[in-house]
């Protein structure tokens, strides 16, 4: 295992900002996976660092395929970390929509430059992803269907041996994503996400390890072995139905990430703040399986709070 520094950006006021890079093999540019970007990405961040400890003991055992390389960068947001924010602690950009970056810009456009100049020439790219939203969802994986998609991307879905594969439209904002510029650049991109993000789950972070390094034994780059997983249903990502709030207040769930649920069957009440009587109740509008969960206790209005898969 190499352990280098991909790029540093020094701070007037504390140390400079490292990101470091874990090099494994040597050879062609075979995978790169990234962790955390957000600063509250913490189980994005603890997947790494567990896919960094395997790695070292399969590279001791001669685990590395002959020729290749895998980098994992576990962090690369220390800052922001540190001090329990989501997103730069300067100016609240996120890195994660600065991609490719500006090496002349804004401080996340020059991280993001950084990184990606160190990163973009990787056969594969996987990122720890965590949803815009704070909750829980089914563990997936996840590819951009850009304009230069392959259907065999597509087909890559199934060696992470994980239950869903979605395909995502991407809208206008994607465009300034790490996945998306990834394939831009000829990489095949895959976001995986786990079932947390500031919390660390044993068995989530598990699952998400281990469907990295299935996908690395099914392309070649693992002499390894381990149990195939789950049967990969793929799907688009606009057959989700969304599930939103029609009144703010407390949230008082009645389903969970993974619950099969039926069509009229209670999800959720919504109870007033100060006067503690329901002021609404959202039922399943269809027979599915909850996909993704809300997790605050308090909720706006106009907010998804259920994904149902059919």
């Amino acid at each position: 295992m190499d352990k280098d520094i991909i790029y540093s950006i020094k701070s007037p006021y504390r140390q400079s900002l490292d990101i470091t890079g874990y090099i494994f093999g040597s050879g062609e540019k075979s995978c790169c996976i990234v962790g955390a970007l957000r600063g509250n990405e913490i189980q994005q961040m603890a997947i790494c660092a567990q896919l960094v400890d395997t790695l070292k003991r399969l590279e001791e055992k001669g685990g590395i395929a002959k020729n290749k390389s895998i980098m994992i960068i576990p962090c690369a947001n220390y800052y922001s970390m540190n001090i329990g924010k989501r997103f730069w602690t300067m100016d609240n950009t996120d890195i994660n929509r600065m991609f490719p970056g500006y090496d002349s810009g804004e401080t996340t456009q020059r991280i993001a430059d950084g990184l990606f100049k160190s990163i973009k020439n990787y056969a594969y790219g996987i990122q720890m992803a965590s949803f815009y939203q704070e909750g829980e969802f089914l563990p997936h994986v996840k590819v951009m269907d850009t304009t230069g998609g392959k259907q065999e991307t597509y087909d890559s879905l199934s060696d992470f041996g994980l239950p869903y594969g979605l395909i995502r439209k991407p809208s206008p904002y994607d465009t300034t994503t790490l996945n998306y510029n990834w394939q831009v650049w000829g990489c095949e991109a895959f976001s995986l996400f786990a079932t947390y993000t500031e919390h660390i789950g044993g068995q989530s972070t598990q699952t998400a390890v281990n469907a990295a390094l299935r996908f690395l034994i099914a392309r070649g780059i693992l002499k390894w072995s381990l149990h195939p997983g789950s049967h990969t249903r793929i799907l688009s990502e606009d057959t989700i139905l969304r599930i939103s709030t029609h009144s703010a207040g407390i949230l008082k769930k009645y389903a969970a990430v993974g619950d099969e649920v039926k069509e009229g069957g209670l999800l959720c009440e919504i109870v007033h703040p100060l006067e503690g009587h329901t002021i609404d109740r959202i039922v399943s509008p269809i027979d599915g399986t909850v996909f993704f969960s809300y997790n605050k206790q308090l909720v706006m209005e106009h907010t998804d709070i259920f994904n149902i898969l059919r």
